[in-house]
C-alpha cells in the first residue's frame, strides 16, 4: 500500500466515518455513514485523493476526462485533474448536473466537449451504483466513450455488481476492509 493511500485511509477513517443510524441515499438503512465531502474538500486530503485515484486509473487507457454527478465526484474530479497535472498527465474534468440547465445552453455536462472522448466516471462513496449509472447516460447522450467507473470508498452493497452488469469496468481506491468497517 502506498504511503498516499494509508494517509487517506486514516483522514477518512478519523474525519469521514460517522457512526449512528443513517438513511442512504438508496433508502437503504446503515449504522455508519461516510461522508466523503468531510474530507475531499480539506486541503490536506484532497491531493491524497487525487494521487490515490491516479494510482487507480494509471493503468486505463487512452482517458481524457473524469468527472460524474455533481456535488460527490466534483472534488474527486478536480484532485485528479491537479494532480495529474503535477504529474504531466493531461486529464480534464466535467461535471454532469442531476437535470439539464433549464436556461442558457440547456447543457446537463459541463466541461470540455466529451464527444468520441474516452471518460472515467467518478463516484466518492458507491452504495448502490446509481449515480455513476445516471452520469453514464448523460455522458453518452453527448457522444462520450465510458471507459471505467472509479469510486473512492466502496460500501460493498452492490454498486460494483450493477454496474459490471451493464458492461463497466469498475474500480475502488478504498474498501470496507481498508476502513474497519463491517458490511451492512
Amino acid at each position: 500500500m502506498t504511503d498516499a493511500k494509508q494517509q487517506l485511509i486514516d483522514y477518512i477513517s478519523a474525519d469521514a466515518v460517522f457512526h449512528g443510524d443513517f438513511t442512504l441515499t438508496s433508502g437503504k438503512k446503515a449504522s455508519y455513514y461516510v461522508d466523503l465531502r468531510k474530507v475531499s474538500l480539506d486541503h490536506r486530503v484532497a491531493p491524497l485523493i487525487g494521487q490515490v485515484m491516479l494510482d487507480l486509473i494509471a493503468e486505463v487507457p487512452d482517458v481524457s476526462a473524469v468527472g460524474g454527478m455533481t456535488m460527490g465526484a466534483d472534488p474527486i474530479a478536480s484532485a485528479i485533474l491537479h494532480q495529474g497535472a503535477a504529474r504531466g498527465l493531461s486529464y480534464d474534468a466535467f461535471v454532469v448536473r442531476k437535470e439539464p440547465k433549464d436556461h442558457g445552453r440547456g447543457k446537463q455536462v459541463e466541461g470540455p466537449d466529451l464527444a468520441g472522448k474516452r471518460v472515467i466516471v467518478l463516484e466518492d462513496t458507491s452504495t448502490t451504483g446509481g449515480s455513476p449509472l445516471a452520469a453514464i447516460e448523460a455522458l453518452k447522450k453527448v457522444g462520450a466513450e465510458i471507459a471505467a467507473v472509479a469510486v473512492v470508498v466502496d460500501r460493498a452493497t452492490g454498486a460494483r455488481e450493477r454496474i459490471e452488469a451493464e458492461g463497466y469496468p469498475y474500480f475502488a481506491a478504498i474498501g470496507l476492509d481498508d476502513l474497519g468497517l463491517p458490511r451492512t
